[in-house]
């Protein structure tokens, strides 16, 4: 991957600055350092301590990421709902796991992914997965497809910019129209799922009333901070498990078998196109039904 920044400024600057200035870690710039043709002006190689004047160009080549042979090519399809040099935009399917793991490690989305970059002939082929969503949870999933893009990527979950909404279908009626659930959530003993206790960590849930059902609700919600299980925890406590969460104990006579839960859009800033980029997955047809029936 290659690209050109110049300098703005009214007085030299130096090499390491511009760069991190355009989103480069200190450990992705001690690594370009090794190569004595990262660093280009007008075709030549400069070393990594020069002064760059005001205007001066810098081509910067980033190092291709070769794939990482722990992980096994799957060629099963994926639903790209966008893609470009930098970025890939899935909506996965409820049961696909997103990563490799001790049960399963030869078809999750991360697999597929690796078979989709091979098919494409692309010279980055270690995905980033910047949106993990659990295995039975739908919807869309960012992917930084090369180095530059993830630290990008990385810096905007740090900053709290990437806008990821979530639609819910819970037990009962919600009372309010908005609402914010503020409580700790944490780890129970060496158990897989989690609980609101004391001793957690600080979380934050945010959800507005979509749809009443007659024995259930569908809201939108927005997670500002982002715990295991968040979603479905925080409203468990309230009362209001999601529907199909077995693990959760919510209703399982609702015709969903999976938790309702689905990663409806995602909002993010595109720092190489310097615009908004803003995508939807349409909602899987288990919700959709349950939606449609009113139950």
């Amino acid at each position: 991957m290659r690209v050109e920044w110049k300098n703005d400024e009214q007085q030299p600057i130096s090499l390491k600055k511009l760069v991190t200035e355009h989103g480069v870690s200190h450990r992705m710039y001690q690594t370009l350092k090794e190569n004595a043709a990262s660093f280009q002006i007008q075709g030549q190689s400069i070393p990594a301590n020069r002064e760059i004047e005001p205007q001066e160009v810098v081509t910067v080549t980033f190092p291709p990421e070769a794939a990482d042979p722990q992980v096994t090519v799957s060629h099963e399809p994926i639903d790209i709902l966008y893609e470009d040099d930098n970025w890939l935009v899935i909506n996965k399917p409820a049961g696909l796991t997103t990563v490799p793991g001790p049960t399963n490690s030869t078809d999750t989305l991360v697999n597929r992914i690796k078979g989709h970059l091979i098919d494409e002939k692309a010279i980055d082929l270690r995905p980033h997965i910047i949106t993990r969503l659990d295995r039975f949870t739908s919807g869309v999933v960012l992917v930084a497809k090369n180095r530059l893009a993830n630290s990008y990527a990385n810096q905007q979950l740090a900053n709290k910019t990437i806008d990821k909404r979530y639609l819910a279908i819970v037990k009962g009626q919600v009372a309010d129209e908005h609402g914010i659930i503020d409580l700790p959530i944490g780890r129970v003993d060496d158990h897989f799922y989690r609980e609101v206790t004391e001793q957690g960590k600080s979380s934050k849930t945010e959800y507005w009333v979509k749809k009443r059902l007659q024995n259930a609700t569908v809201v939108e919600v927005k997670l500002h901070t982002g715990r295991t299980h968040q979603i479905r925890v925080h409203f468990t406590h309230q009362g209001k498990p999601l529907l199909g969460d077995e693990l959760y104990h919510g209703p399982m006579n609702f015709g969903i078998e999976r938790q309702a839960l689905h990663a409806e859009s995602l909002k993010f800033v595109d720092p190489f196109q310097k615009q908004t980029l803003e995508f939807q997955a349409p909602i899987p047809a288990d919700m959709q039904t349950v939606m449609e029936e009113g139950k």
